[in-house]
């Protein structure tokens, strides 16, 4: 199983502090474990401020969006989900057209024309060790999906959660697993 370019999906009754309700993209999946930034999560930073510390103008296109907290890991630095995958010091290739960039070169070059269609800005990633991710998932923790540049790119983060469970056709209030009291 590789889940690279697929959204995970917290499960509504996921008791995590920092996963309740999120969407996390996966950049890498694979027999070492997994690594994805959450995608509906936002940070106290702002994209004003990533780009008066790069001296550069914030592109018009980004100037409302705000850092997502991609996961607990290395909160201290940045990442960036962008199209088209380029050629940048550190990438990942998530897809034929996506890629995952953690070198400043990505972002002192953003707002140069033709050099990055769509971004995500993030702090911080998510990880599972060997097996880690296989386990949650046969533990119910979360839905897969294959990945949507829409929901990843151009939905409001506040929306992808309930966009992601959409493309699954699954009603989110449906899976609570508590019975309730009248």
């Amino acid at each position: 199983m590789n889940l690279s370019n697929h959204f995970l999906v917290a499960m509504p009754d996921m008791e995590d502090a920092f996963f309740a309700q999120s969407v996390v993209y996966i950049c890498k999946h694979d027999e070492d474990g997994a690594l994805g930034i959450a995608i509906n999560k936002p940070s106290p930073i702002t994209m004003d401020m990533i780009f008066s510390a790069t001296g550069k103008n914030i592109p018009m296109r980004m100037q409302h969006d705000s850092v997502m907290m991609g996961g607990p890991v290395q909160v201290e630095r940045g990442y960036v989900v962008h199209t088209p995958v380029g050629n940048w010091q550190s990438s990942i290739g998530v897809s034929d057209g996506i890629a995952l960039t953690s070198s400043r070169d990505v972002l002192e070059n953003i707002s140069r024309e033709g050099a990055v269609d769509k971004a995500l800005i993030s702090i911080g990633y998510s990880s599972w060790g060997k097996g880690q991710l296989e386990r949650e998932l046969a533990d119910n923790a979360w839905l897969t999906v294959p990945a949507d540049e829409h929901i990843l790119f151009d939905i409001p983060y506040e929306h992808r959660y309930a966009a992601a469970f959409a493309k699954l056709g699954i009603d989110p209030l449906a899976l609570f697993s508590g019975a309730g009291h009248a």
